[in-house]
């Protein structure tokens, strides 16, 4: 039985800075069923990227955790997400602004979440304290192309 998206992956990993190439490397190779554009693949490997390190950096801190990534085909676009069961967002609206974070410490600090809204069409964060994070993105893909092709029937 065919459910409302045309296909579907799932993927589980301990929250390991080593599993993040894992996650985007593998959300890249579903979503080119697709045939995305090289730029259209490096946005989402990107924004996957950025959410997953999220995951473990801020959400799971110094513990290990497991992180979930699903990925949905619907037509030409494609809906992420990415969740965690760490230690949650105080203030969403607060950590989506560029250059605010909470570990001022480390290196390209406090731009994932604008990372992932220039690259992706839309993101959705929720998230609680003590229960976690999820992060819904999603891309339409060949929207160019799909320009290009119409602009050369015309000529």
């Amino acid at each position: 039985m065919k459910g409302l998206y045309d296909n579907e992956m799932k993927l589980e990993f301990i929250s390991k800075t080593n599993n993040e190439a894992f996650a985007r490397i593998t959300v890249a190779a579903f979503v080119s069923q697709l045939d995305p554009t090289i730029d259209e693949l490096s946005d989402i490997k990107t924004a996957v990227s950025e959410a997953v390190t999220n995951s473990i950096i801020h959400g799971y801190e110094d513990e290990e955790g497991i992180i979930r990534v699903s990925a949905k085909l619907f037509g030409n676009s494609v809906e992420i997400e990415i969740s965690d069961n760490g230690k949650g967002i105080g203030n969403i609206e607060e950590a989506r602004k560029p250059l605010y974070t909470s570990k001022p410490n480390l290196e390209r600090s406090g731009m994932g979440f604008t990372i992932m809204e220039s690259f992706m069409d839309d993101v959705k964060i929720e998230s609680a304290l003590g229960l976690g994070t999820k992060i819904t993105m999603r891309k339409q893909i060949g929207g160019e192309k799909q320009e290009e092709e119409m602009d050369v029937r015309e000529a």
